[in-house]
């Protein structure tokens, strides 16, 4: 029976998308309008990311790192200062889901070495509501910028000027957080001895320089996955066992989901009584219940407004823990480390709500 109930939490977050995804599909039967659901890039750059990262932590590369932090850093309230900027700028060049794959493995690390358990959910937290918003004032930081921009033909200059104000919010907001923390010394951590295998470390730095190719476009995504899975079996195919294949079902289900919310004419009609004038609210609204991406593709059908639609599905990414589809990448790394999911959900959900909150009485006036 434990062992049941050990798998019901590690696989929390795949069985709550499972149920979502099959309740959408009484209301919208199956048909061929199910294969326009999935976003094949975001599928493909999260294997390609997981296979890399899966080669780091074989390497223990995210544990020699931590070491080397740990050197230099010398209490909590730097430490999680440290980790929040790399993630809140990691995603401004990443964007967010890359970014919380990339650096959530290393904050696990610290947070073992140092034994701060304790402040698990809020470091991780913290770093989710980081990754979403750091990327907000670019174009290429968030999925939905990159719709919207290219959706509306927004220049560049226009586009973060829309985004300034929200953004220094989200700045000022993340640090006076920090803030709270306690400023004490951090306890002594036991060093790793792992050896350094250089040319293995370069090989998969190599790999993941690449990822960041394909992400900004520069090769098309199906290549750059063949080509990373190519190198992966070459030189050592475990890698390529290792991934979080839950992760990747756990953003299709979503995607279904999202998908058949879109397609309900209670849902359509309700927007288009409500949505005009209101843009900014309702785009917010919607991201917690169908995540931000998916209300971006949505929503812009109905409205020419794209300042309010665009602040709103980036602040929107906050709140409920499928605001943004990032957010379950790192939900699923937490369940999946310490086996258990409550403490973390109501940190999460106190501090996002709280940040929601004022940005979006910031934006309002």
């Amino acid at each position: 029976m434990s062992k049941i109930n050990m798998l019901l939490k590690r696989n929390i977050v795949v069985i709550i998308a499972f149920v979502l995804a099959l309740i959408s599909c009484i209301f919208v039967p199956f048909d061929k309008e199910y294969l326009n659901y999935f976003n094949v890039d975001t599928l493909c750059i999260l294997l390609m990311t997981m296979i890399v990262i899966a080669g780091f932590k074989k390497l223990h590369a995210f544990e020699i790192l931590a070491d080397l932090i740990l050197e230099k850093v010398h209490n909590l309230r730097l430490l999680i200062f440290t980790l929040i900027v790399i993630t809140f700028l990691g995603s401004m060049v990443l964007a967010n889901d890359m970014t919380l794959l990339t650096f959530i493995p290393l904050t696990l690390c610290l947070i073992d070495q140092t034994k701060e358990h304790e402040y698990a959910p809020f470091i991780i937290t913290m770093q989710v509501i980081a990754a979403n918003l750091g990327g907000m004032l670019t174009p290429f930081g968030n999925p939905q910028n990159m719709y919207i921009y290219s959706f509306y033909h927004i220049n560049p200059l226009e586009f973060m000027s829309i985004m300034l104000k929200p953004f220094l919010t989200s700045v000022a907001l993340i640090l006076l957080t920090i803030l709270i923390v306690k400023n004490k010394p951090i306890k002594d951590h036991y060093e790793t001895s792992y050896l350094v295998d250089i040319k293995r470390i370069v090989l998969n730095s190599i790999l993941f320089i690449f990822a960041l190719v394909v992400v900004f476009r520069v090769i098309p995504t199906w290549i750059g996955l063949l080509i990373v899975l190519f190198v992966a079996l070459i030189s050592d195919y475990k890698c390529i066992l290792r991934v979080d294949y839950g992760l990747l079902l756990t953003f299709c289900l979503f995607f279904i989901f999202a998908g058949n919310m879109a397609r309900i004419p209670e849902i359509k009609n309700f927007i288009n009584s409500v949505f005009s004038g209101r843009e900014l609210l309702v785009s917010v609204l919607s991201c917690q219940f169908i995540s931000n991406v998916p209300s971006s593709i949505l929503l812009s059908q109905f409205t020419n407004n794209y300042s309010a639609l665009l602040q709103g599905v980036n602040i929107g990414g906050l709140g409920t823990i499928i605001a943004s589809l990032a957010s379950l990448i790192a939900l699923k790394q937490y369940v999946h480390h310490y086996h258990k999911y409550k403490g973390y959900l109501l940190t999460f959900e106190l501090i996002n709500f709280s940040f929601l909150a004022v940005l979006l009485i910031v934006c309002l006036f």
